[in-house]
């Protein structure tokens, strides 16, 4: 049913985890064996501050929410002692995120597992004593996968694509456990419309376009004004749906990483957005983003279905 919707549908995702959980003003004892910033880890320690975040989401009209799992391949689970555990952490995650959906189990709602890159930038050279060879790199991509889809998730996101290698690895990943589940594969690319280490949309999407994804956009890094460039290359030469999740801006490190984009003015791009460039098939908000956000991004689908 996802795949259905994927194809005929706006579907409106979730908006920020971490910067939700941040307003909980966790303490280092908030976290599992006191790791301060082991934002995954608060499914163990407090779910229901996680499950109240999906719920506000939800009530907002979020379509899809993706479980708090960013961080939770096994090489990063390793640096915070849990790289043991990856496919238990994952599965119950996922399951974590389907009783939250409960409540609204009666309408077209899906839990999306959530994948980030795992810090290590396999096209990037490194010294000899931490390289990585790229089936660890799989194998650590491959279990959280499998944790997830385990646990009942509808479909998966790449999220926060800085290498286009590690992109490619993580598809493979999710390849090898033999479903057929739904991929979406979004970059991550700064102001100058290029990927961490210089590709440009154009390069990263005929890389990935023929893996099997169902669609592939842009989250992160800026907010929707700077996207629109590489938005309207994807419009125009995309195959695939357009997945377009910006941050609420470009934050403002002065003021300790504070997003300025407020929900109205989101909204209002982001409306300019679905107007011009038809092929837009998911939008949502990444780091910054609020329930609020996703409410106005709520009424921006809903006008644009209606006209």
């Amino acid at each position: 049913m996802l795949r259905d919707d994927l194809k005929n549908k706006i579907l409106l995702f979730d908006g920020a985890m971490a910067t939700e959980l941040q307003k909980h003003d966790p303490a280092k004892s908030d976290f599992p064996r006191n790791r301060y910033g082991f934002n995954d880890g608060l499914n163990i320690t407090h779910p229901e501050w996680v499950v109240k975040i999906y719920h506000n989401y939800l009530k907002a009209g979020a379509d899809c929410i993706t479980t708090n799992t960013f961080g939770s391949n096994m090489i990063k689970l390793d640096e915070y002692g849990f790289g043991n555990r990856t496919v238990e952490l994952n599965r119950n995650a996922a399951l974590l995120a389907k009783r939250a959906l409960e409540p609204f189990k009666n309408e077209d709602r899906y839990v999306i597992g959530c994948i980030g890159p795992t810090g290590y930038v396999p096209s990037m050279e490194h010294d000899p004593e931490y390289e990585r060879s790229n089936e660890s790199i799989e194998d650590a991509f491959h279990q959280q996968a499998v944790g997830l889809i385990n646990g009942g998730v509808d479909g998966i996101v790449l999220e926060t694509n800085m290498d286009i290698l590690e992109l490619k690895t993580a598809i493979n990943a999710i390849k090898r456990t033999g479903t057929n589940i739904p991929i979406i594969a979004n970059i991550t690319l700064g102001q100058a419309d290029n990927m961490l280490l210089g590709t440009p949309v154009d390069a990263a999407y005929t890389t990935i376009s023929p893996l099997g994804i169902d669609v592939f956009g842009l989250n992160c890094s800026t907010g929707p004004e700077e996207m629109i460039n590489s938005i309207q290359w994807l419009n125009d030469n995309s195959e695939h749906q357009i997945s377009v999740v910006p941050n609420a801006g470009i934050p403002e490190m002065d003021k300790q990483g504070v997003f300025p984009m407020t929900p109205e003015s989101m909204a209002k791009i982001m409306s300019n957005l679905l107007s011009k460039y038809h092929n837009i098939g998911i939008i949502g908000g990444c780091c910054g983003t609020t329930p609020e956000h996703i409410r106005q991004l709520r009424n921006v689908i809903d006008k644009h279905v209606e006209q």
